[in-house]
């Protein structure tokens, strides 16, 4: 599990560079329906064959009355289009946009544009980065979008019948730059390039002036990125939630996600991330992995292992006296007749059984036969996404009131992790399924009882 440095491993292996990971929040290790394509659970950034990251260049000022029809043009039919602004570059001024914008369009080059008002349009225009790479997140399917995000339904009934009538994920959300040199270090930016290598920002869009001079702005609904202090171990606390402009700076949380009055510029922080970065889209959350970070993390084979150490000591139901298992990860999702149950008031792990109801009660709660202790009595199921663990101790606590088991560092980590929910809203989650987390603790210690021999 404690392997070499990424460099030293990728060279062993001939294999390419990998940046990091990207992990979405929600799924235990991958998509209810599976994973198809660039839309999955999980996405590996390896270092490209042939850089294709890019960097702003010149600025072009266009002014007049033609100048947004042209933009407008380009324009994709999205609802959460984005407020964006411009870059660092030299200032062009331009009288005929018409003949401009084809000299940029024919250029085959990125652009950033954004509307000042009907007859002033910014252009910036964006060159070939050799020493990066770039990668793009959001809901589109289009070629740009190297990884596919769509909203995470809670408790993972993400299927063909749950269906999201209005997604308020961007379809080109933002973007992951990171440098092809060692310590190959990631950038997030807000906003993604569309099919015609544009990022587009309309009248209206929440913009401004920094005092160098150039322009920016943010998306419709925000990408908010959270780095928590002392990295992803079993030490590590939350950090603060801070929103980033599409040019990559930190700002404070507007009053609401799609709010037009931006935050405070937090001038010492990044947009650097970190192993254990948090990235919400306004609708999916990913979780950030290191290269490094992952080499120390217990993968499938690990959990694997722990799963089958746990049903070696064949637990058994303290009541019913018959053995307990926990099923194979393959079927993690199909309840099964030995299945691990628990009363997540008390922590005590039973077989099932249709006793304990109390009319007083709750439809899922039930009271304990060991201890009479009233609360919600649920399956128990194995978290097998790897990536969220901070450590590789045994599965010994459940998060309530979903019943997914990890180790007690990694059920106490979340617990206290605030995830945004809604517009304005923050609750602490289970990562394996998205549930939204309750009781004293957010996680309880579960006691089995081991067999009567």
């Amino acid at each position: 599990m404690f392997s070499p440095s990424q460099e030293e491993l990728c060279a062993l292996n001939k294999e390419p560079v990998k940046y990091g990971e990207l992990v979405v929040l929600g799924y235990n290790g991958s998509l209810p329906n599976g994973d198809r394509g660039r839309r999955k659970s999980r996405f590996a950034l390896y270092k490209r064959p042939k850089a294709n990251g890019v960097k702003p260049s010149t600025v072009h000022v266009i002014s007049t009355p033609q100048a947004s029809k042209w933009k407008m043009d380009c324009m994709k039919d999205d609802p959460n289009i984005l407020q964006v602004g411009s870059v660092m570059g030299v200032e062009d001024k331009v009288e005929h946009p018409s003949e401009q914008s084809v000299a940029i369009s024919s250029k085959g080059h990125h652009s950033i544009s954004f509307t000042l008002s009907r007859s002033q349009t910014v252009i910036v225009e964006y060159i070939h980065d050799k020493d990066t790479d770039m990668f793009q997140v959001g809901r589109s399917t289009e070629s740009p979008i190297d990884f596919v995000v769509t909203d995470t339904i809670s408790g993972s009934q993400n299927n063909d019948e749950t269906q999201i009538t209005q997604s308020t994920i961007s379809r080109f959300a933002c973007r992951i730059v990171c440098d092809r040199s060692p310590p190959y270090t990631a950038r997030i930016f807000a906003a993604g390039f569309d099919s015609s290598k544009n990022i587009f920002l309309g009248e209206k869009a929440a913009k401004w002036k920094n005092p160098d001079g150039h322009m920016d702005g943010l998306t419709t609904n925000g990408v908010l990125v959270m780095h928590p202090k002392g990295g992803f171990t079993e030490e590590s606390k939350p950090g603060v939630w801070r929103e980033i402009s599409v040019c990559g700076d930190v700002y404070t949380l507007r009053e609401t996600r799609s709010a037009q009055q931006r935050g405070k510029l937090v001038e010492n922080e990044t947009n650097i991330l970190q192993d254990g970065s948090l990235i919400d889209l306004c609708g999916a959350t990913l979780l950030w992995r290191t290269a490094d970070g992952l080499l120390h993390t217990p993968t499938q084979k690990h959990i694997e292992a722990l799963r089958q150490e746990i049903n070696a000591a064949r637990p058994q139901c303290p009541v019913g006296l018959n053995t307990l298992a926990f099923p194979s990860i393959n079927r993690k999702d199909v309840v099964e007749e030995k299945q691990p149950w628990a009363y997540l008031s008390c922590g005590h792990v039973h077989g099932y059984h249709n006793w304990g109801h109390r009319s007083d009660t709750e439809a899922n709660e039930r009271e304990c036969p060991m201890c009479r202790t009233v609360g919600p009595y649920v399956p128990l199921w194995l978290g097998c996404e790897a990536g969220f663990y901070v450590d590789a101790g045994p599965p010994t606590h459940a998060f309530t009131p979903c019943g997914h088991v990890c180790s007690e560092k990694s059920a106490k980590y979340w617990s206290q992790i605030p995830l945004p929910h809604g517009t304005h809203a923050f609750h602490a989650a289970c990562p394996f399924c998205a549930t939204q987390l309750s009781g004293e603790h957010n996680c309880i210690k579960l006691i089995f009882q081991g067999p009567i021999d």
